[in-house]
């Protein structure tokens, strides 16, 4: 029997029904991979590689009467659906007060904006990504790919995965209003959500209103055979760099510890790019490891997939279409207990698997769970503060010695607008794990939690005595996730990564450039797939938590980062395969186009013949029925944006948004993340909310919650933490007021709130006054 048919994956005896006929279609994916029975009863698409890749691993009906329609839908855990495949809620709901019912669609309901019209580029204009991808000085570059739909679908997923739970703990369902857009602002690149270090935690809204300058940040610099990017965050690993260098005196001042003076440097940017401009990428990846600098190749797609790395991890399975030819698809982004969830051989444990009575009444998903988090930066913050909004005792182990880099702020203590947003509703516990005693304070910690959560480079937890096996000795049902650029096997393994590092190693970087300008590189400040790879360790925690309603026993999951982003791209995966061009060229028009005022931009996309003649009526385009194929429009470009130019720059941005809208026409005007709280949808959905924190003079706003059900559940209003700020009420409420807290902080084991850095926190903020452990 092969390991495939022996795990237990998680969400095995979980059967969902699966209606969806749109872009968000992915979805379910997620959960079919962890085990779940996905009945998908709509008519497969037009392009069937474009079907498998989205819904491999489900069960396909080609045809379904009202018997088997009624069975499937008795026997469901929940029911997803779109407009596409309608369905009468009440009707479902009816069924059974624990079932979870979604309705997927583009922009939800309850909004002026209910009837309007979608495709990836509009998200990218609406959602903040847009306005932060392109050169200084150009005009905005659309992102490759479906990177929005593919974020809003992971995000989608943690939102039905999270919903079930609760069910099974509280037999209480939910109805959930889910929108693409949501999920986008959300898990795509948030602009009011944790950012990466090198920032500096500055608000994302204090960006230029322009594009981010060239080839500064995450930079990119050629050598004998392509081009590799470096990511220097740390002290240690500029000073890696430096020692690389010959330790020219130039850059020897401390002035250079700082990312500021290193990003300002043109001087240090030219020596770094004469270095290289003489070796190989594979010289340059060898010996910048060497040196412990966090360095990539910037490769092809087709380079990346023939990478003996992801051979090595079994990243690629093969699928067969209908016809009965095979291609090979993304073989799964998450390892549960050491084995790939790949969409093929998932369990067939049936619904009448035991589930135990209700544990729980709270209406919290995570009410009364006990987490240790460990996680640093962007994808560590972001699974630990979503188990947190969602009611669990999130606490962030942190140490004096091995700050997150996340507490690198323009604030003296530690604190930033940016670390606001990403930690709030947990608690900091300052511990040296590296103490024989702290390591032994961590295990008895350890038996009192439900999950322990980290992204740290693949053998620092064992190296810290702390891997799996050693946890669950002490505690058998502890669920532990961990999170890695590459995976934790394979030959890059061992390597630092961060998202910048994993979009030039998987060929998003070189995809991300404007046509005709080989050094135009334009992903230099999003920040991908770091958030949406956070969602996805969060659905995997979430799935172990259910197979331990029914097992009782816990279990380690593992996500690469790069195979998310391959997840994402798993058409392409299987066009390449077949050695095909990509996914099918867009439709024309399909840009970004420029209108009235500074520097305002508005996307326009047709996706077929009927927008082109609802658009062409609007900007009085003559002739417009000879163009009524695909092919036909293309050719015609010139002329189509000539005439579509011209009508849009008299026009502002705002006024063509609603007025192509109104006709059907799918488009956007192009907000900065400063425009997101103001703007209309948010407003009438209510997603964002301003928090104010204690010790930050700038209010915090932030998402008031993941995703939107009937019971309209806020995240808690509790203030992301001073490093150590709860270190003895942890201790105390985990394992009882018998601690000597005192002896324990003399002996270097617990590392509470310092003095000076609660001296300089109390000189900011909307109040002086707080209580500390």
């Amino acid at each position: 029997m092969s390991s495939l048919a022996r795990i237990d994956r998680p969400l095995a005896g979980i059967r969902i029904v699966d209606a969806v006929m749109g872009p968000l279609a992915p979805l379910t994916r997620y959960l079919a991979e962890l085990g779940a029975r996905v009945d998908r009863i709509v008519p497969v698409g037009d392009d069937p590689i474009a079907d498998l890749a989205a819904n491999n691993g489900k069960r396909r009906y080609t045809t379904i009467d009202g018997q088997l329609r009624a069975a499937l839908l008795d026997r469901a855990h929940a029911v997803v659906f779109d407009d596409g495949a309608p369905a009468d809620v009440a009707e479902l709901r009816a069924r059974g007060p624990e079932l979870v019912t979604m309705r997927v669609s583009d922009f939800g309901t309850g909004t002026e904006h209910d009837d309007w019209q979608a495709t990836d580029a509009v998200l990218h204009a609406l959602s903040g990504e847009l306005s932060r991808s392109g050169i200084r000085g150009r005009e905005p570059l659309l992102p490759p790919g479906q990177l929005a739909y593919q974020c809003a679908a992971a995000q989608g997923a943690f939102v039905l995965v999270t919903a079930i739970y609760r069910a099974l703990r509280t037999r209480c369902g939910d109805h959930l209003d889910f929108s693409a857009l949501d999920g986008a602002v959300q898990a795509l690149d948030p602009g009011y959500g944790i950012s990466g270090s090198a920032t500096m935690g500055k608000p994302a809204h204090l960006l230029s209103r322009d594009r981010p300058v060239r080839g500064v940040q995450y930079p990119i610099f050629p050598c004998t055979d392509g081009y590799v990017r470096i990511c220097l965050l740390a002290k240690r690993q500029w000073q890696g760099m430096f020692r690389w260098l010959g330790e020219p005196p130039a850059f020897a001042g401390p002035e250079f510890d700082k990312i500021s003076t290193r990003y300002k440097s043109t001087a240090l940017q030219q020596a770094i790019g004469d270095f290289f401009s003489s070796r190989s990428r594979s010289d340059l990846e060898r010996e910048g490891q060497r040196h412990g600098v966090p360095i990539s190749a910037v490769l092809t797609f087709e380079e990346c997939l023939a990478t003996g790395h992801l051979k090595e991890r079994k990243a690629f399975a093969s699928a067969a279409l209908a016809d009965g030819s095979a291609i090979l698809l993304p073989n799964g982004c998450v390892e549960i207990d050491g084995v790939r969830m790949g969409p093929t051989g998932a369990a067939t444990l049936e619904a009448s698997a035991s589930w135990p009575a209700p544990t729980a009444s709270d209406e919290r998903p995570f009410a009364g769970l006990r987490v240790l988090d460990l996680g640093v930066i962007v994808v560590g913050a972001e699974l630990g503060r979503l188990l947190a909004d969602g009611g669990a005792d999130v606490v962030k182990v942190e140490s004096r010695d091995y700050p997150d880099g996340n507490r690198q702020s323009y604030l003296s203590y530690g604190l930033s607008v940016s670390f606001a947003a990403g930690h709030r509703n947990k608690r900091s516990l300052g511990m040296n794990l590296r103490n024989p005693a702290g390591h032994a304070l961590f295990l008895e910690l350890a038996k009192n939690a439900d999950l322990i959560l980290s992204n740290f480079k693949p053998g620092t937890m064992e190296s810290l005595g702390l891997s799996y096996e050693a946890v669950a000795a002490v505690n058998p049902a502890i669920i532990m996730t961990d999170s890695s650029a590459f995976g934790s096997s394979g030959a890059w393994s061992g390597r630092m990564g961060y998202g910048p590092l994993v979009r030039a190693a998987t060929g998003l970087t070189l995809a991300w450039r404007y046509p005709g300008d080989a050094e135009a590189f334009c992903d230099s400040v999003t920040i991908y797939p770091d958030h949406v790879a956070g969602r996805v360790g969060a659905i995997a925690a979430v799935a172990l938590l259910i197979r331990r309603l029914r097992t009782g026993r816990g279990g380690h999951a593992s996500v690469a980062q790069s195979e998310v982003m391959l997840a994402h791209f798993a058409e392409q995966v299987a066009r390449a395969s077949r050695s095909e061009p990509g996914a099918a060229t867009p439709d024309w028009p399909w840009a970004v186009y420029r209108c009235a005022g500074d520097d305002e931009w508005c996307v326009v996309t047709v996706r077929d013949t009927g927008d082109w003649l609802k658009l062409a009526g609007v900007i009085g385009y003559t002739d417009a029925a000879v163009l009524n194929t695909p092919d036909a429009r293309r050719g015609a470009k010139v002329a189509i944006d000539q005439v579509l130019a011209g009508w849009l720059a008299e026009r502002p941005s705002a006024d063509v948004m609603i007025v192509l809208q109104a006709a059907g026409v799918p488009a956007a005007r192009m907000l900065r993340v400063a425009d997101l709280p103001d703007f209309t949808y948010y407003r009438q959905r209510e997603l964002f909310r301003v928090e104010q924190h204690p010790y930050l003079e700038e209010d915090v706003v932030a998402e008031r919650w993941t995703g939107k059900g009937e019971g309209g559940l806020e995240a808690p209003r509790n203030a992301a933490p001073l490093m150590g700020e709860h270190s003895a009420s942890v201790v105390r409420d985990w394992l009882g007021d018998g601690r000597e807290i005192q002896s324990l902080i003399v002996a270097g084991v617990l590392e509470p709130l310092e003095p000076h850095i609660l001296a300089a926190a109390s000189s900011h903020g909307h109040s002086t006054a707080a209580a500390h452990a």
